[in-house]
Order: C-alpha cells, then sequence, then structure tokens
C-alpha cells in the first residue's frame, strides 16, 4: 500500500515548538524547508511502509503513537524489542544516515500524524541549523546508548542461558557437556603450569537394584542425595559433574595422588551417611558408591585422564565396591 500526503506541514497547523528535533532552533529558517514536506494520516494499526525507491526518509509523531518493532537477529526466536514513538518524536534517522531503508516494523498504535522529510530536506536542514545538527547528535547518541543497553541485557540473558545448558537438571551438577568443555582446558593449564590434577570416578553402587526395589522416583531422588553429600565435601576450587546415568566425577585442581585419595574417601563416608529414606526406619547406609581415583600423567590428556579413573572406578566395584581404588 502506498501512504499519500493529505496536506503539508505548512497547511497542517502544527508547531515546530512541539517536535523535539526543532527545539531551541531558527523555527522562521527550518519553516521554509519543511513547508511542503507531506504529513500523513494514519489509521490505528495500519503500517508505515517505506518505498525504497524513494530512499529513506524521518518520520516525526506530530499526534498518536507508532510502535517500533526492532526486526534482527533476535527477532526469528521471538526476541522482537518494541519501542514507543511519542508525538514530538521521530524515528528513521539511522535510514537517513546510511542511505538505506530500515528492515525495522512501524505500524500506528492509534490515528496518527506523521510529518515526513526526505532525506536530501533533513540533510539541507542540518547544513543550514546548526541547533538541528545538535538535536540530531543528541538523538542518535541516546539512540546508541539504548541499543548498547539492550546488547548488554541481552548479552546477560544468553550468558545466564549457557550458564543453565551447563548444569544437570536432576543434581544440580555440572553436566557432561560442562566436562567436555572445560576439562580439556584444566588439563592443558595443569601441564603448563606443572601442577598435579586428579579426578575420581564415581558409581552408585548396585543402582539398577534400587531402582528396581524402590521406584525410579526413589532413584532419583538417591541421586540427588549422593550429589548433595559430594558436593558439601569439596574445596571451592574443585569441581563436580555427573558424567551420566549414576556416574558422577570429580576433579580436584592442584591435588596430588595423596590427596585426592584423602578426597575420595571423605566423599565415600559422606554418601555412607546420608539418608535417602526420611524416615530412618531402613539403617545407614541407604546408599554406598565405588570411587577411582586417577592422577594426571605427564602428556596425558582429559581423554586418558577419564580412563584411568574408569579403570580405578572398576577395580573398586571388582574388590567388593563402597571403596576407594587407584
Amino acid at each position: 500500500m502506498t501512504l499519500e500526503p493529505h496536506t503539508t506541514f505548512e497547511a497542517s497547523g502544527y508547531a515546530l515548538s512541539d517536535i523535539q528535533l526543532f527545539q531551541g532552533t531558527s523555527h522562521q529558517q527550518i519553516a521554509a524547508l519543511l513547508a511542503d514536506c507531506p504529513v500523513i494520516h494514519l489509521q490505528a494499526g495500519q503500517p508505515v511502509q517505506e518505498s525504497r525507491e524513494k530512499g529513506a526518509r524521518l518520520y516525526i509523531v506530530l499526534s498518536g503513537a507508532l510502535s517500533l518493532t526492532h526486526m534482527d537477529a533476535h527477532a526469528a526466536s521471538g526476541d522482537a524489542a518494541a519501542t514507543r514513538i511519542l508525538p514530538g518524536e521521530c524515528v528513521g534517522e539511522l535510514s537517513v544516515l546510511d542511505g538505506e531503508a530500515s528492515s525495522d516494523h512501524i505500524s500506528t498504535l492509534m490515528d496518527s500524524d506523521l510529518l515526513v522529510i526526505p532525506a536530501d530536506t533533513l540533510w539541507k536542514l542540518v547544513d543550514e541549523s546548526n541547533g538541528v545538527a545538535r538535536n540530531l547528535l543528541r538523538l542518535l547518541s541516546f539512540r546508541i546508548r539504548a541499543a548498547n543497553a539492550q546488547l548488554r541485557r541481552r548479552q546477560k540473558v544468553g550468558e545466564f542461558y549457557r550458564q543453565l545448558s551447563m548444569v544437570d537438571g536432576l543434581t544440580g551438577l555440572h553436566n557432561r557437556a560442562w566436562l567436555n568443555d572445560n576439562l580439556p582446558a584444566m588439563v592443558e593449564n595443569a601441564h603448563v603450569v606443572n601442577s598435579p590434577l586428579s579426578l575420581i570416578m564415581i558409581d552408585i553402587d548396585h543402582f539398577k537394584q534400587f531402582n528396581d526395589e524402590h521406584g525410579h522416583v526413589s532413584g532419583d531422588h538417591a541421586l540427588q542425595v549422593a550429589a548433595k553429600a559430594i558436593r558439601s565435601g569439596l574445596r571451592p576450587t574443585d569441581f563436580a559433574a555427573r558424567f551420566g546415568g549414576e556416574e558422577l566425577i570429580v576433579i580436584l585442581p592442584a591435588a596430588n595422588q595423596k590427596s585426592a585419595l584423602l578426597v575420595a574417601q571423605r566423599l565415600r563416608d559422606s554418601v555412607r551417611q546420608a539418608a535417602v529414606f526420611s524416615e530412618l526406619r531402613k539403617p545407614l547406609p541407604h546408599i554406598t558408591a565405588s570411587f577411582g581415583v586417577a592422577m594426571l600423567e605427564p602428556g596425558q590428556n582429559a581423554e586418558a585422564l577419564i580412563s584411568s579413573a574408569d579403570a580405578a572406578l572398576y577395580r573398586a566395584k571388582e574388590d567388593g565396591r563402597d571403596r576407594v581404588a587407584m
């Protein structure tokens, strides 16, 4: 649909003093340049469609209100941000600057009158009025600050969801994706600074039997209880992750073999003392776990370190479970 003007600004009766872009300027000089600029009337909900053939234009709201929806990459995921443009305010100045019609969606929130200023007319206003140039710079500065603030908010939200995607929903520990991203970097750093690094692989004993006897809801609760017992027994610099199923992994930066064995033994005792059933008529331990400990060897990568800890865990199971093995 092509929007045709129903009058010119000179004949519209609107005052320049009500327009932000022209405040503190010589109105007589500006009025002459705007005299033939069209004023269009749009009904509520009607889109403001730019004609690319006619080039970019500045729209000034004389009455009513516009909704400006920023159609960027986020809009496809339902994250389109809308801005309300009120009487005296304008939209389209960025399009005039870069010479491109805006990809943003502009529509009216109510019946509105708009002053349409073509790009060449706006540049004449800037050339002939320092006040218009100053107001336009102030407006652009505000737009840039608002855009930067919106980007920062989006970055924070994106980081929040990224962190959320790295947490196991059942246990609250880090998940396998986090482990895959971070363990290789920790291993590389340990090699570079020549610092020890130890890994503990943990498996809840006879977990399938526990599920069969008490149900999967109790099984999930048992995993949560074990995860809490393990997390509470670690230093702030240690890390715990759910490797998969009933298997957990603890990463101990700067911990040698002796320290890792002591930590594993402490965690084993914590799991044995953890209560899964609140009535406590069932004697402790409600659950037990087996622990395999491995310390990073020279030249070893993350995958090989996990394999070493997994082999130690297998030995703990073979020796009767509910124990720690290297």
